[in-house]
């Protein structure tokens, strides 16, 4: 959602009379048993994981198409980058991936190549990015024929946007195919407008609202992920929340049924008791989700919900879902964009729009900041504890509170951050910096922001310390030969 410029055509949408008629919006089909063993979650995905202790996440920022290409331009440079370990063994950056998490336009991108794997390369382009993907929407929209379905209680203009998705990208496919895929966990979220809270398409969050997962698809998912609010209408899921078998996970127990959980877990604690909410399906029969960015702009509350969990259960002796990471790789890819203004220049303030737009931008921005701060925080954190208690001097340590004081993850956490100011190349981050937030860009953008993403990520000090942590070089690859435009 980042940064949201909205051009006046959209605002116009969003105020359209719209006519009485009749259309059914999908339903999200109820669950009597939830089991923790199946479905797409994170468990059922590690299970099949052969490196455990590696632990590499994406996350992709909201932002549009501006956000789709250059969440694309990473997967484009993971891809054809190849790095060669200590034994000699070739591995493809991208093969390495186990998480993707993707806010808004980030999302459609996460969810894409979930769903297709290396064939997305081949048509993503021309598919989606260099689509118009917001004039068609408001194309159908100003359709009088799509009037009466506009007026339906439930099916709204995301929803015309949901089918408009299908037809150009996923193909009616659900999460039962990404279910059933090779690739890795795609954690695409939404908000809950009724509590601001985070809502992620995972299995596990499903379980408490009672319903199957896989029945969705992914376009409705997308959908939710970038319904800015008032130009896009909500995506309505339907809650069964409290009607079916659910077994808590074992790790989630000790932040929900303690008066005194393990810390720190704030923001978890947060986040798990804002999901028990959906329980009450008598008193919220409905959920009404609306763009991700709202509660997380770069998809990193997850991330960082995660390592709290992590130190929390570790200091307490329990065990944790990500234990056997040695290392956590996460890779922020953020589009955020925030071009200066000429306010400040002139004594009359600037108008009611801009003031609004300003209003609502500037706390999703201050967060996603703040975001891979924490991480660097708590990376540094964890490394200088690592440090104390591994010393000369910590050896004849006999205090047992010292030592528990001293007990975090062993893991090691790289935070690698992709994001326009890292461009060295300042009229390049200018030009970057000026593409709107919106669902159509020139062709010329799309390219500049998929090739700057590989250039940062490779000029990226941090990932050159991983590099040279884990003994690897990067082997040179071809240069980025872009699709042709269609005839």
């Amino acid at each position: 959602m980042s940064g949201s410029r909205m051009p006046s055509l959209w605002i116009l949408v969003s105020l359209l009379p719209l006519l009485g008629g009749c259309a059914t919006r999908p339903i999200n089909p109820p669950l009597t048993q939830a089991d923790p063993s199946v479905g797409y979650r994170f468990e059922t995905r590690q299970a099949r994981d052969r490196n455990k202790e590696n632990l590499v996440i994406l996350a992709f920022s909201g932002g549009g198409t501006r956000a789709a290409a250059f969440s694309y331009g990473v997967l484009e440079f993971l891809r054809r980058t190849e790095v060669v370990g200590p034994q000699g063994n070739k591995v493809r950056l991208l093969d390495a991936v186990d998480v993707i998490t993707g806010v808004s336009g980030g999302s459609f991108t996460a969810l894409a190549y979930g769903l297709y794997g290396d064939t997305l390369f081949d048509n993503y382009e021309q598919r989606f990015l260099k689509h118009d993907v917001q004039g068609e929407i408001i194309a159908r929209t100003l359709r009088p024929s799509n009037w009466g379905k506009l007026g339906s209680t439930g099916w709204g203009r995301s929803e015309l946007a949901a089918g408009l998705y299908d037809e150009i990208l996923f193909n009616g496919a659900t999460f039962g195919d990404l279910d059933r895929g090779q690739g890795p966990l795609i954690l695409a979220s939404a908000t809950d407008i009724s509590t601001g809270s985070r809502f992620v398409f995972s299995q596990r969050v499903f379980d408490v609202v009672c319903s199957d997962l896989n029945a969705v698809r992914l376009s409705r998912a997308a959908a939710a992920s970038s319904a800015v609010p008032v130009v896009l209408s909500p995506v309505t899921l339907n809650n069964y929340g409290g009607t079916c078998k659910t077994i808590t996970p074992d790790w989630v127990k000790p932040f929900l049924d303690s008066d005194n959980p393990p810390r720190p877990a704030a923001r978890a604690i947060r986040s798990l008791k804002a999901e028990q909410g959906f329980r009450d399906s008598a008193q919220r029969p409905y959920l009404h989700l609306v763009d991700g960015g709202v509660s997380d702009n770069v998809g990193m509350r997850s991330v960082l919900d995660a390592l709290e969990v992590l130190e929390a259960l570790h200091d307490a002796g329990q065990p944790s879902p990500v234990d056997s990471a040695r290392r956590i790789i996460v890779i922020i890819v953020n589009s955020l964009s925030s071009p200066p203004t000429n306010w400040d220049k002139s004594e009359s303030p600037p108008g009611t729009l801009d003031v609004l737009l300003k209003a609502a931008g500037a706390p999703i921005d201050a967060f996603s900041y703040e975001a891979v701060e924490l991480l660097r925080d708590t990376a540094a954190r964890w490394k200088n504890l690592r440090r104390i208690r591994n010393s000369a001097a910590y050896a004849a340590n006999q205090d047992p509170a010292v030592a528990a004081a001293l007990r975090v993850p062993d893991a090691e956490v790289y935070a690698i951050d992709v994001s326009f100011p890292m461009l060295k190349d300042k009229a390049e981050f200018a030009y970057l910096n000026q593409q709107p937030t919106s669902f159509v860009l020139p062709a010329e953008a799309v390219d500049r922001l998929r090739a700057a993403a590989g250039t940062i990520l490779m000029d990226s000090p941090e990932f050159k310390r991983l590099l040279k942590d884990v003994g690897a070089r990067v082997v040179p690859a071809p240069p980025l030969v872009h699709a042709a435009e269609p005839l």
